[in-house]
C-alpha cells in the first residue's frame, strides 16, 4: 500500500509500537500482518510476549513495500527535502512571494481567479520583480532574470519563497497571461538553463512519491481540469526546450494529468525525446521503486485509454511498441477492457495489432452494449443489467455520449444514481458535457441534488470547472421548473 500524504518517521514508529502492543496481545489482524509481512511468519505463542520492535518496523516497512526499516528511513530522509506543501502563507509583506503564489498552479486552489489578482499585483508593483528572480521568472521577464544572474548565477539553481521552487519551476507552472508571447518565456527558460538550472527540477506534493517536476508544470492539467489547470500558453515549445537540455521524459505525474482528455500533444513530443526508454531518470534513482519505471507508465497510458476510447492515443502507444497483450496483475487485458466499456473502435484498433478479440458475456455483454449505443444487442439482457448495476447511466453520461446517457434511460436505468454520492448530472456538468446534461434535464434528472462529499449541486460543479455555458443553462433549467410561467425550453433560451 502507499504511503499516506505528509509521511514522517515518528508517525510510522507509533505505527511500528501500537503493532508492537497488538501482537503481544494476540491480535488476530496484528498477527495476520506479521504472517503476511515478516520472513519468519508469526512467532510460537510463548515467544508473542517478546516480540521485538524491530520485528514491527520490519513488517510496518514491507507493508509499504520497503525491503526494511532503514530503506523505509532513507525514503522519508528524501521526502522530508523535497516535500513541499500546495498553497503555503507567503512571508508577512513581500509581495514578490505574494505575486508568485497567484500566479503559478499549486494543485490545491488553481483558477483563473487567483491568476487575474497577480496581474493586478503585477500592475499595482510592477518593481516587484525587479530584486526577485523567482518573481521575474514567474513574470517571463528575460531582461531582468539576465540581470540577477549576471550579479549571482547561482540563483538559478536556489529556491525560492512561497513554494520553496527554483525559478525554472516558477516559470513553467507561471499561468500569469494566457497571452504571453512565446519569446519571452523561451528566452526566460534559455537564460536559466546555460546558467545551471535543473530541467529535472520538482517537488513532492504533500510529500506523495510521484514527483511534480517542471515539465509537469509545462503539461499542466490534472484532475480539476483544463479550466482551473491549463496547460502552459506554450507548453510545446517550452517542452522541447527543457527536453534538449535534458529533462527526463519519464514523467508519471505530467501522463497522469494529460490523460484525463483526448489530446495527445504532449506524448508525441515525449515520444520524441524517448518517453518509455531509459531507467526512469533522476528521480527514480532518489525514490527507487516508489516511482514507476517506464514501462508501468505506459502501461498505464494504455489502459486508461482503451477504457475511456481514445483510440488514436492507443494508436499512438502501439506504435511505440506498448505490451497491449499482458493483464495488469488480476486484471483485464486493454482488449478486454475495451471491450466492457462498448469502445468498439478501441477493440478493432487492438484487434488489428494482433490481440485474441474479446468475447464477452452476460451482464458484461449488456453493459458493452449500452454504451456502445447498439440497441440491438441490448435486448435478452436488460433485467440482469438493472439489478447488477444500477449506475449504468452515470458511466454513460462521464463518457460525453448523449445517445448512451439516452438509450441507457430508455431501458430503464436511473439518471439520478450516484456513485460516490454524485449523479450523472453532477459529472456532466463537471466534464463539460452539455448535450449530456440537456438529455438528463429532459428525462428530470434532480437540479438541485447534492452530491455527498462537497454538497454542491450540479450547477454548482459546473461553476467550479468553469463551464460557464452548462452554468447558464442548469440556471434558467431550474428557473422553469420553479417558475410555470418561464419557458426554459424555448430554443432563444435554452440553446
Amino acid at each position: 500500500m502507499p504511503l499516506p500524504a505528509d509521511p514522517n518517521l515518528e508517525q510510522l514508529r507509533h505505527r511500528a509500537r501500537a503493532l508492537q502492543r497488538a501482537v503481544r496481545a494476540g491480535d488476530p489482524a496484528a498477527l495476520a500482518r506479521v504472517a503476511e509481512h515478516h520472513p519468519a511468519g508469526v512467532p510460537a505463542e510463548p515467544a508473542r510476549a517478546g516480540f521485538p520492535r524491530n520485528a514491527a518496523q520490519l513488517v510496518i516497512a514491507r507493508e509499504y513495500g520497503f525491503a526494511g526499516w532503514p530503506r523505509l528511513k532513507r525514503h522519508l530522509d528524501v521526502v522530508t527535502r523535497h516535500r513541499r506543501d500546495p498553497d503555503p502563507a507567503p512571508p508577512p509583506g513581500d509581495a514578490a512571494a505574494e505575486f508568485c503564489r497567484l500566479a503559478c498552479l499549486n494543485y490545491d486552489d488553481d483558477g483563473p481567479r487567483r491568476w487575474a489578482e497577480a496581474r493586478r499585483l503585477l500592475a499595482e508593483r510592477p518593481d516587484l520583480t525587479s530584486g526577485n528572480i523567482w518573481a521575474a521568472a514567474a513574470a517571463a521577464e528575460p531582461v531582468t532574470v539576465a540581470r540577477l544572474l549576471a550579479g549571482a548565477p547561482e540563483l538559478a539553481g536556489q529556491d525560492g519563497p512561497p513554494y520553496g521552487w527554483t525559478p525554472l519551476c516558477y516559470l513553467a507552472y507561471s499561468r500569469l497571461d494566457p497571452a504571453v508571447p512565446a519569446e519571452p518565456v523561451l528566452a526566460t527558460a534559455r537564460l536559466l538553463l546555460d546558467a545551471g538550472a535543473d530541467p529535472n527540477a520538482g517537488f513532492l506534493w504533500h510529500g506523495l512519491p510521484t514527483p511534480f517536476t517542471v515539465l509537469t508544470g509545462v503539461f499542466g492539467e490534472g484532475e480539476q481540469g483544463p479550466g482551473r489547470q491549463p496547460r502552459h500558453p506554450h507548453s510545446l515549445a517550452l517542452a522541447r526546450l527543457l527536453l534538449r537540455a535534458g529533462a527526463d521524459p519519464n514523467d508519471g505525474q505530467a501522463l497522469y494529468n494529460r490523460m484525463f482528455g483526448p489530446d495527445d500533444d504532449h506524448l508525441v513530443v515525449l515520444f520524441e525525446f524517448g518517453l518509455g526508454s531509459g531507467d526512469g531518470g533522476p528521480w527514480r534513482q532518489r525514490l527507487g521503486p516508489m516511482v514507476d519505471p517506464p514501462a508501468v507508465l505506459l502501461h498505464r497510458q494504455l489502459d486508461w485509454a482503451a477504457a475511456h476510447g481514445f483510440a488514436d492515443r492507443v494508436r499512438l502507444l502501439l506504435r511505440h511498441g506498448v505490451d497491449a497483450r499482458t493483464p495488469p496483475a488480476g486484471g483485464r487485458t486493454p482488449v478486454e477492457v475495451a471491450a466492457a466499456h462498448g469502445h468498439a473502435e478501441v477493440v478493432e484498433v487492438l484487434v488489428g495489432s494482433g490481440v485474441p478479440r474479446p468475447v464477452l458475456r452476460g451482464v458484461d455483454a449488456l453493459v458493452a452494449a449500452v454504451l456502445a449505443g447498439d440497441r440491438r444487442r441490448v435486448a435478452g439482457l436488460l433485467a440482469a443489467a438493472v439489478a447488477g448495476h444500477p449506475a449504468l447511466l452515470l458511466r454513460a453520461a462521464d463518457t460525453g455520449r448523449p445517445e448512451a446517457v439516452e438509450l441507457a434511460a430508455e431501458l430503464g436505468f436511473e439518471p439520478d444514481a450516484t456513485v460516490d454520492g454524485a449523479t450523472a448530472l453532477h459529472w456532466a456538468a463537471w466534464r463539460g458535457h452539455l448535450e449530456v446534461a440537456r438529455r438528463l434535464v429532459r428525462m428530470g434528472a434532480d437540479l438541485g441534488r447534492r452530491d455527498d462529499r462537497y454538497h454542491g449541486t450540479p450547477e454548482d460543479w459546473a461553476g467550479h470547472a468553469h463551464r460557464d455555458e452548462l452554468v447558464d443553462y442548469l440556471i434558467v433549467q431550474a428557473r422553469g421548473r420553479s417558475d410555470p410561467s418561464f419557458d426554459a425550453n424555448s430554443p432563444e433560451i435554452s440553446d
